[in-house]
């Protein structure tokens, strides 16, 4: 009967009834409301501060690594000419190097077979044993072997062929044709003095009619420049430099070992008697800029922690907006003990903490760097900051211990994020509580109320019936005539 007015008392029942129960819901509703949005609020901040605990204890793992301070820069004068790379066993030093030539790989261009759409070229069967520097047979480890049959006799089919057997190799075949005909030009990717191409063939078959003898594929390696014969296009050789005036042959242009934890790649020959300059230095740049990323993320950390436990003024007597860890005892450890360890001192050379390379607290508590002061522990104490921030002892493993209770699996925050996450679950429960409550209270309230609109009615309809009883007696009838 929700919803229908009265007809025994006319009291609009339903009115009366949604005032009695939305009275009733409010109190709990909002109660439940602020403590659910309060909850979901301390649950993202707490997803910000791990988030930004666990960008720190990146940086902090990138700066105690012993590598960062024993890694090399290297650079060369003229990039274009030749590039390097150190690694951490490269002594600090400078050399002058010269190229004289570079490493080049081997291409050969076989004899040109006649071979059009209206003839086109077939072979006897047999064996090509393409070798690099290794000719003749049988296969050595340089060698590879191609069988040629009637299934693939064509030019085309013999190319395929030492494409695919010779990939593991790095010896690949195209088709060119010239003036004389269509030749297999067979390049390696191979570099060195030696590693020539070389073609042989071996168990050919007779000859059938229209076919083009196999042997007319062999190159022994012989310089032929004219002609339809095969010629070379380009000679394997090695690379030639000199270091410092010591000469270096290399296979490849990539040339390792000639100085101790250098690798020189080679691009183009020097001009002669104008060496350029290879110098190899520590990577000072390398951990400023990883110093930096450690200031930037202890910044960020702080920056959040600021701002989750922030309280601001918004004047005019109305209540201060505050953030979601006000408060909060596990931001505010946190915050002390991260702080405590930054100002610990340590050791007793020129670097004992981070005031001594110039990085200080500021009045927020993130860090600043003086990058003077910085370069010039670069320069001066280099040495000594290995030792300051990495190892069991030094500052990056010091704080990451004591961030790790945070944010290790069943730490701190997973704790504490597992009682909100209950929290927001017995809100949703207590919801469903209050609902039923509700409810039942409204079926409730609805029943007492009709049942009182009956009795109304029913008292109604008496009092009607009783007045006109009284009205039809004789002396109400006489006196109604007077």
């Amino acid at each position: 009967m929700a919803g229908v007015t009265g007809i025994g008392s006319g009291i609009d029942i339903e009115s009366i009834v949604s005032s009695m129960v939305a009275a009733e819901r409010a109190p709990k509703q909002t109660q439940l409301a602020n403590l659910e949005k309060k909850t979901t609020t301390q649950i993202t901040a707490v997803g910000a501060l791990k988030s930004a605990i666990n960008d720190f204890q990146t940086a902090l793992g990138s700066l105690n690594k012993a590598d960062l301070f024993q890694a090399r820069s290297a650079t060369s004068s003229k990039m274009d000419l030749v590039g390097v790379t150190a690694s951490t066993t490269a002594g600090v030093g400078s050399y002058q190097v010269e190229v004289k030539s570079l490493a080049t790989n081997s291409k050969v261009a076989l004899a040109a077979i006649e071979n059009t759409a209206e003839t086109p070229a077939a072979f006897s069967s047999g064996t090509l044993n393409i070798s690099l520097g290794v000719p003749g047979t049988p296969p050595s480890k340089d060698t590879f072997s191609v069988t040629v049959d009637e299934s693939n006799n064509s030019l085309a089919g013999v190319r395929d062929a030492i494409n695919e057997a010779g990939k593991d190799m790095g010896v690949s075949a195209t088709i060119v044709t010239d003036e004389f005909g269509s030749r297999l030009v067979l390049t390696s990717s191979k570099t060195g003095a030696g590693r020539d191409i070389t073609v042989g063939v071996t168990d050919e078959a007779a000859l059938q009619t229209g076919q083009t003898s196999l042997s007319a594929l062999a190159f022994d390696g012989a310089t032929s420049n004219t002609g339809a014969g095969a010629r070379v296009l380009s000679s394997a050789q090695s690379a030639e430099l000199y270091i410092d005036g010591l000469k270096v042959i290399s296979e490849t242009n990539k040339v390792e070992g000639a100085i101790d934890g250098v690798t020189l790649d080679l691009k183009a020959k020097t001009v002669a008697n104008e060496p350029l300059t290879v110098s190899v230095a520590e990577d000072k740049a390398g951990v400023n800029k990883q110093v930096q990323s450690f200031v930037d993320a202890y910044n960020k950390l702080i920056g959040v922690i600021n701002a989750q436990t922030k309280v601001t003024s918004v004047g005019d007597g109305k209540a201060p907006v505050t953030g979601a860890l006000v408060g909060d005892a596990t931001a505010r450890t946190l915050l002390g003990t991260i702080r405590s360890e930054l100002v610990n001192t340590q050791g007793d050379g020129a670097i004992r903490a981070l005031t001594d390379m110039g990085i200080t607290t500021q009045k927020d508590g993130t860090l600043a760097i003086d990058s003077t002061k910085l370069d010039k522990t670069l320069a001066g104490n280099f040495d000594q900051l290995s030792g300051f921030f990495t190892g069991d002892n030094g500052l990056a493993a010091r704080l990451d211990a004591k961030l790790k209770p945070y944010t290790e699996t069943g730490g701190i925050l997973e704790q504490r994020n597992k009682a909100m996450t209950e929290t927001i679950t017995k809100i949703d429960d207590q919801k469903e509580n209050l609902n039923r409550r509700i409810t039942a209270l409204q079926e409730r309230l609805y029943k007492q109320f009709n049942a009182m609109d009956l009795l109304v009615g029913q008292l109604s309809n008496t009092s009607s019936s009783l007045i006109a009883s009284l009205e039809n007696l004789p002396w109400a009838a006489s006196n109604s005539k007077k």
